[in-house]
């Protein structure tokens, strides 16, 4: 705890022009210039070029063999060794837990005390994950946040919140989109982006 705290304290101030970034966007978004989508992808293939997240090989495979997506969600370490991939971060052990999106029910990933995030499955957190605009409103209105992504729930669908602690990640596995039947896991890997495993966004074909 005193290392998140510490972590939350040099964030700091907000940085210049972000204030006039956040009031462009929305002008554009308004205007039907861009989509919230767009902005969305635009940032993740930034943030995430030429570093595909391990965590797409976990999905992939947990698309096409029941059985590992039985094993993923209910022990992750172990899933994750079959493939030769370790859920714990680098830098301290962790466990990760997955959870599973639904007909019924939608995920959310968010650390609301820092930025606590697996790092070894999905790289660098973005800066919108670690923003305390993110870490606050993700659990006031979690509806509304991933609206502004451009991922709108039907109001019949649940929406569950996970905060991560520093023993404790987690990582959503999406739905398999459909018309991806025959699909090899190469290919399923593509559609398994970051910001899908943290809930914000929804795969597509």
């Amino acid at each position: 705890p005193d290392v998140e705290q510490r972590a939350v304290d040099l964030e700091g101030q907000p940085r210049p022009g972000e204030a006039v970034y956040a009031a462009l966007r929305d002008i554009l978004i308004r205007k039907e210039i861009i989509s919230a989508t767009e902005v969305r992808e635009m940032a993740e293939k930034i943030d995430t070029t030429g570093a595909a997240p391990l965590a797409s090989t976990l999905v992939a495979r947990a698309w096409v063999d029941p059985d590992f997506r039985r094993k993923l969600l209910d022990d992750a370490a172990s899933a994750g060794t079959e493939l030769g991939i370790s859920t714990s971060n680098p830098n301290a052990p962790t466990v990760l837990r997955v959870v599973e999106n639904t007909p019924e029910t939608h995920n959310l990933i968010v650390c609301t005390l820092c930025s606590c995030y697996p790092t070894s499955i999905l790289g660098v957190s973005p800066a919108w994950y670690r923003s305390r605009e993110y870490r606050a409103r993700a659990v006031r209105e979690p509806r509304q946040v991933l609206k502004e992504f451009g991922t709108v729930i039907p109001k019949g669908k649940k929406i569950m919140v996970h905060d991560s602690t520093a023993d404790l990640r987690y990582m959503v596995l999406p739905q398999r989109p459909e018309g991806t039947d025959g699909w090899s896991e190469v290919e399923l890997q593509q559609l398994a982006t970051r910001d899908t495993m943290l809930g914000v966004a929804i795969p597509h074909v």
